[in-house]
């Protein structure tokens, strides 16, 4: 009863979250609502055991975009600069080719519930799924493979984020030093 009521309360403080979001105009105020609106967002997903999504969400959402986004605003200035039609037909065209691509890449997938896809006729499927709980303990499946039978994995994934995110602000840093 009270996960229930948890649940509600959280999915209400999101619309919430998002209305404000879309009624706002100032850019601050708008990255750090999308900040509360990742970790409401993580919350929830805690709730519905599914901590590696809750995680990912709290690192990701909440921390990495919220920087990148004040990042950018210090790397930007307060007046807009307009833009040539010739750029924005190009810019146009690369998105619409790229979604073109996507559309073309996304047919060659198996159809959404389909008992004949690869993950259903994996070898350890059974075994992980009448295996998993008693094992490890998680009674999230999904949690249980990410964070114990795949957490070297999952770790030297994060050393990778971690490395990029890293580069990215050290070019940055140099670019900025660059400018001065």
């Amino acid at each position: 009863m009270i996960i229930e009521v948890l649940n509600t309360l959280l999915l209400s403080m999101l619309v919430v979250t998002a209305l404000g979001i879309a009624r706002m105009r100032s850019l601050f105020p708008v990255a750090m609502m999308t900040g509360l609106f990742s970790l409401l967002s993580a919350s929830l997903f805690v709730l519905l055991d599914a901590v590696d999504v809750a995680l990912t969400e709290a690192a990701v959402g909440a921390g990495i975009i919220t920087v990148l986004f004040l990042g950018t605003f210090a790397l930007t200035s307060a007046k807009e600069k307009t833009v040539l039609p010739r750029r924005a037909l190009l810019g146009l065209g690369v998105v619409c080719v790229t979604g073109a691509i996507l559309v073309y890449a996304s047919l060659d997938m198996p159809h959404f519930g389909a008992s004949d896809t690869p993950v259903h006729n994996h070898p350890m499927r059974e075994r992980f799924v009448e295996t998993s709980q008693a094992e490890v303990g998680i009674p999230n499946m999904v949690t249980a493979v990410l964070a114990s039978y795949r957490g070297y994995d999952t770790l030297g994934e994060v050393c990778v984020i971690f490395t990029a995110g890293l580069g990215v602000v050290m070019l940055l840093g140099a670019r900025k030093k660059a400018a001065r």
